[in-house]
């Protein structure tokens, strides 16, 4: 199976952002990512519930929401309310992580659970087969448009011996650095989901970039 690709609005021209919803409505791309940040659990904040609701009434593209945030759960319903397909939230974040999980599931959500570079995947071993997608970043989450940390490659290697070994069917998602370079590695590693922002959007032709990204 090819990888799929979820283009991060956090990349996107704040601006003008129904210009780029309409870009990724007529492009290739399978999810749109939406990064919201606090400023507190990352040293940046992003955008909040207010932007997922308005690209909600125009984005035709399944809403892949990455709450990089404290205490994620006390938002499971409005994450739900705003149009999210996925929810995906840190291990580090949830002291509760499987009870999350099934709060996340119970509000029709698919659940994702994401994991900092330095973090070990021993973290979520248990709780693989109740995931439906592991989002590795490979850059320290909070800023866009970071170089990309090469010990992502082996850990994604690891990841999926881990969810094969458990008959998972948990997707893998990696955010960060991913362009022309990175991606095939990534891919070839054992990735299903490409999040890439600026790669994307500050090409001459994003939906030409999109495409190649979808061909790997």
């Amino acid at each position: 199976m090819k990888a799929m690709v979820s283009p991060s609005m956090l990349s996107a021209d704040f601006l003008n952002l129904q210009a780029d919803i309409d870009m990724l409505n007529a492009s290739e791309a399978d999810w749109v990512h939406l990064d919201v940040m606090d400023g507190v659990f990352v040293p940046n904040i992003s955008f909040g519930f207010p932007v997922l609701d308005a690209i909600k009434k125009t984005c035709r593209k399944p809403m892949d929401v990455h709450l990089m945030i404290v205490n994620p759960e006390r938002y499971i319903k409005q994450t739900a309310a705003s149009g999210a397909m996925l929810m995906t939230v840190h291990a580090e974040a949830c002291t509760h992580l499987h009870r999350t999980i099934q709060e996340i599931h119970d509000a029709g959500m698919k659940a994702g659970v994401a994991l900092n570079p330095a973090t070990p995947l021993c973290m979520i071993e248990h709780v693989l087969c109740d995931v439906d997608l592991v989002l590795l970043m490979s850059v320290n989450p909070g800023f866009g448009g970071q170089s990309f940390i090469e010990s992502a490659i082996g850990k994604v290697q690891r990841l999926r011996e881990m969810i094969d070994a458990q008959g998972s069917k948990a997707l893998i998602e990696v955010d960060g650095g991913v362009q022309a370079e990175t991606a095939p590695r990534l891919v070839a590693a054992g990735v299903d989901v490409l999040v890439s922002g600026s790669y994307i959007f500050k090409a001459a032709d994003p939906i030409a970039t999109i495409k190649a990204l979808k061909a790997l």
